[in-house]
């Protein structure tokens, strides 16, 4: 009831309507995209490769299920998003890269994404060409040389730069993050055929697994919508002054701090992090050097292993929430911004010592925040362990992002209105 609401209020305002309805166009081509496939291609062998190998049902939420239609967009962002993640932790690495994002502002932060896109060319041939190749050795389609091989990585690479751009454009809009809405959107539209799937091959015997993760996916919905509403509230004062014969400021307010700082990012960038080693690998074995090809055995065994899957899948997570949450609140500009409007949290003196209270206050919040987000990332993996069936794990990860996503987005529609309602 509450969204149809917000979605009437949204169309009242003509400029709002405007980017409403580029986002759905946006999203529109998207679709398009992961619907044209590339030719040559065995559907069947390629979904028993699916229900073999959890690690291509993830590229599959990547690419909004482009894999699993073989579209021209088979890889979906996943480059893109490795791209970005190699770029913040050399942040840590080198100051110059540092300085471009932190300091420099908007021209330095859009710059440091130029050189996201710029990454992205490189590692989307990488990805697909030994994806591709992988295929190729499995029969699952025919290249019959070279050329078809790199002709095909090229379409794939496209494929990618394409939905980066379209994700760009949504980013834009000012309406939601665009390659989460990207994958978003991939994930709800495999949901009809996934229902349909589940009501066919309905029986009582399965009848003991679908409850339990109804209820499971009742129980992330209720965490994750927990972990984005939460928040603590630190309590500020404004100094009074003095001008002639009145008095200014003595309010008080408090700065919201929220528990999940990073929202559904970190989980986003662990996906990615985890496809992108096995990916490389595929690619390494083409040199036919032993040593590659053992590595490659190791990559896959390691992949294919739960519970040590699932251990690296937790440790990402948290330590990834950890790492966009620096990035995006910067506790020093806080303190400063603070101190120059003449607000003070009370017992703590301005300046650094608010910065440093600030820093430890974030850093307690965000270690509960990424041990909750990766403890209902790997629930799902656990309940599968138990059940022995394979695509809970996808299932859960795919509610983990939607629900994230969808919250994010509200809130940023809602930010919008409100602005509306002050100007008005």
């Amino acid at each position: 009831m509450k969204l149809i609401q917000l979605f009437k209020q949204l169309l009242k305002y003509r400029d709002l309507r405007q980017r409403v309805f580029f986002v759905f166009l946006f999203l529109f081509i998207f679709r398009l995209l992961a619907n044209i496939p590339l030719p040559d291609v065995n559907l069947e062998k390629l979904k028993a490769l699916f229900e073999a190998n959890q690690f291509f049902g993830f590229i599959n939420i990547f690419s909004g299920g482009a894999l699993s239609n073989f579209s021209i967009a088979l890889l979906g962002l996943g480059p893109y998003i490795t791209a970005i993640i190699i770029l913040q932790l050399l942040t840590f690495v080198y100051p110059r890269l540092k300085e471009m994002y932190y300091e420099e502002g908007e021209a330095g932060r859009a710059k440091f994404n130029q050189y996201g896109r710029m990454l992205t060319v490189p590692l989307a041939f990488i990805q697909s060409f030994g994806f591709l190749t992988f295929l190729s050795r499995q029969g699952i389609i025919v290249l019959p040389n070279n050329f078809a091989l790199v002709r095909d990585a090229i379409i794939v690479t496209a494929g990618t730069i394409i939905l980066m751009w379209l994700g760009e454009l949504i980013t834009e809009q000012k309406l939601g993050n665009g390659v989460s809405l990207l994958i978003f959107s991939g994930i709800i539209a495999q949901a009809p055929q996934i229902l349909l799937q589940a009501y066919v091959t309905f029986s009582l015997e399965k009848l003991q697994i679908y409850l339990p993760f109804i209820f499971l996916a009742i129980l992330v919905i209720a965490g994750i919508v927990f972990l984005n509403e939460a928040e603590r509230r630190i309590p500020l004062v404004f100094a009074k002054r003095v001008r002639g014969t009145k008095i200014y400021g003595g309010a008080s307010t408090y700065l919201p701090l929220r528990i999940a700082q990073a929202g559904v990012i970190p989980i986003i960038f662990a996906i990615a992090l985890l496809l992108f080693p096995q990916t490389l690998a595929q690619f390494l074995v083409l040199t036919k050097i032993s040593f590659f090809e053992e590595i490659f055995q190791a990559i896959n065994s390691f992949l294919n292993n739960q519970a040590l899957f699932s251990f690296l899948y937790f440790i990402l997570v948290f330590a990834f929430t950890y790492l966009y949450t620096s990035i995006t609140f910067n506790p020093e500009e806080i303190a400063k911004n603070l101190q120059s409007a003449g607000a003070f949290i009370p017992g703590v003196r301005p300046g650094k010592e608010t910065e440093k209270n600030l820093k430890e206050t974030v850093s307690k919040l965000t270690f509960f925040g990424g041990l909750f987000l990766g403890s209902v990332a790997i629930l799902p993996y656990i309940f599968q362990i138990l059940t022995k069936t394979q695509f809970l794990a996808i299932g859960g990860t795919s509610i983990l992002i939607v629900v994230s996503v969808a919250i994010e987005t509200v809130k940023q529609i809602e930010s919008e209105l409100s602005l509306r309602r002050y100007e008005v």
